[in-house]
């Protein structure tokens, strides 16, 4: 028999406690608590972080091949890439589709109130998934029919500054020589909740662009390459410039958008610092509780050491009395964790600013295995923690303490 766990058992469900009993309380909550905060904030940190940059992804896709020039207008220099090009990108393993698109620069004219915008002009074979995501009225582009060049999709932002909704038809004006308009009738209007996205971004057709820039059927300002793991782009970055002409060159969102992704990367020490903070404070409730239970308990160790049970084995029968209080905190705040999580990621109940935070609700993203090694790394941390205060037995002498009250 294991005569310390044994020993340690009773003293958890039958012994008696006295001035132990409220520290012991204090040091479960903020054991739970600790986990809370941690597990919770890695979360909503992964949450927000998946959220930001799906919705770089969605919106600018993950490679983008142009021109190897140094061009820096809002238009690209027009290039073309063969279908054998197009072949070899597709069939590289991380590659998902390879969308042609063009930009150019223009001027929403609405009774007298203007705007100038820029029109991302897509074909029939993007991928429009994400747009649908992000519509708050009206659908998605067509491209049925010889209209489906003047359909076009805007921002909320722009259509309660324009007061313009489902329907409505505009001039715009193209920056070129000489300058061209066309009536443009909105298809759908999206809502991004990134200012730089939707007071910027219009979303029309390839085709338009393709006949105010007299371009070819074949001709685009840059391609879209969509990767299948966000994790390989640097590896898929430069296997699909291996693939291109000398004249092209690939570039991904990471490096197109470093401000973006280098905040992104800096919120981890946002993790690191509360986990640290978390788990101090935890483990210094735990050092007192155990403490103050030696303290409590002193006569007992004393007869235990009269009867020639050796230091082990007694400091054995106070590690399993932390074990024990160290799983009634786990217990506690990874069920109110949970709850938590199940209540926010299928009610979205507790919201932010957009305007701030570029999203409506607070994010949370988690996988199983995460919590079970948070949980893990919390019960080692604390139990070599929780070794060097329980040596103090040691120093216990058993005649000292017997009559110890």
């Amino acid at each position: 028999m294991n005569f310390p766990f044994f020993l340690a058992k009773r003293i958890v469900f039958k012994g008696h406690r006295t001035f132990s009993k409220l520290i012991v309380r204090v040091t479960i909550g903020a054991l739970a608590l600790a986990v809370i905060a941690i597990i919770l904030s890695v979360a909503i940190l992964r949450g927000f972080k998946d959220e930001v940059t799906a919705k770089q992804r969605g919106f600018f896709s993950d490679v983008i091949i142009s021109k190897n020039d140094l061009n820096d207008s809002y238009e690209n220099s027009p290039i073309s890439l063969s279908q054998e090009n197009l072949d070899r990108i597709v069939q590289l393993p991380n590659v998902v589709d390879v969308v042609p698109f063009a930009t150019k620069a223009g001027i929403m004219n609405v009774d007298g109130e203007v705007e100038g915008v820029l029109l991302k002009g897509v074909d029939k074979n993007y991928n429009q998934s994400f747009l649908a995501r992000t519509l708050v009225a009206g659908d998605t582009l067509s491209f049925v029919n010889p209209d489906s060049d003047t359909e076009i999709l805007i921002s909320k932002l722009l259509a309660d500054r324009l007061n313009l909704k489902v329907g409505d038809d505009f001039i715009m004006y193209f920056v070129q020589k000489p300058i061209r308009k066309r009536k443009m009738f909105i298809k759908g209007i999206f809502q991004t909740n990134s200012a730089e996205l939707d007071k910027v971004y219009v979303i029309g057709s390839l085709g338009l662009i393709r006949k105010l820039n007299n371009l070819g059927t074949a001709d685009a300002g840059a391609y879209e390459v969509r990767i299948k793991n966000f994790d390989n782009i640097e590896q898929t970055t430069v296997a699909v410039d291996e693939e291109l002409p000398v004249a092209l060159k690939a570039t991904n969102i990471i490096e197109q958008f470093p401000d973006v992704f280098n905040w992104l990367k800096m919120l981890d020490m946002n993790d690191d610092i509360i986990f640290v903070l978390m788990v101090v404070v935890a483990i210094i409730n735990m050092i007192s509780a155990l403490l103050i239970s030696i303290l409590e308990r002193t006569s007992m160790i004393g007869i235990l050491k009269s009867l020639g049970m050796a230091n082990r084995q007694i400091r054995k029968v106070f590690l399993y009395h932390s074990i024990y209080l160290i799983g009634y905190g786990l217990i506690i705040g990874n069920i109110i964790t949970m709850g938590l999580y199940f209540l926010q990621t299928n009610t979205k109940f507790f919201k932010l600013d957009p305007s701030i935070y570029y999203i409506e609700y607070v994010p949370m993203s988690i996988a199983w295995y995460d919590v079970v090694l948070l949980n893990i790394g919390i019960v080692l941390i604390a139990l070599i923690a929780l070794y060097v205060p329980s040596m103090l037995i040691s120093r216990i002498s058993p005649i000292k303490t017997i009559q110890f009250k």
